[in-house]
């Protein structure tokens, strides 16, 4: 009986610590777990695809009102910067895919959209731990994380070192 109870511990033990494992957000210096989700024309995009460029993952919502001022502030940032390599890969956690695309038109951004339309331990929030949104990346050329949760003038400043 005690052999049983030792191993059910051990076993819940490990599955705790996986699960753990799982919710993880990504550190400054690691690579980045790629994200395929889908945008509004429904076709697939992956992080993966944007290696070589410098990217800005934001996570945020239309009905978030700190997320659609930082998409305001977006605009001059990407306008100076996308032709030398910076992207930006929004990431929604609306619900409302309707609302969602609406933001999209009424914010007037032109930068990589997608929806994270899955819940619970499928969503890409939940996978990197998303407590609260606007949440950001900088991702580098190589796919590792360069700054986590920067401001508009913290990512100006880094966007020329990293574009070198």
């Amino acid at each position: 009986m005690k052999i049983n109870q030792l191993l059910f511990a051990a076993l819940l033990s490990c599955l705790l610590f996986s699960t753990a494992l799982l919710a993880q957000p990504p550190r400054k210096g690691q690579l980045a777990p790629d994200i395929r989700l889908q945008n509004a024309q429904g076709d697939s995009v992956a992080l993966s695809s944007l290696r070589g460029k410098v990217v800005l993952i934001d996570f945020w919502a239309s009905w978030c009102g700190p997320c659609r001022i930082s998409n305001k502030m977006a605009k001059p940032v990407y306008e100076k910067y996308k032709a030398k390599g910076f992207e930006i890969l929004a990431i929604s956690v609306d619900q409302n895919a309707a609302a969602w695309k609406r933001a999209i038109k009424q914010d007037q951004m032109t930068w990589l959209q997608v929806h994270d339309a899955a819940e619970g331990e499928d969503a890409v929030a939940y996978k990197w731990n998303i407590r609260q949104i606007p949440t950001t990346y900088l991702i580098d050329k190589n796919g590792k994380v360069a700054a986590v949760d920067p401001d508009w003038m913290e990512i100006s400043k880094l966007l020329p070192k990293l574009l070198k």
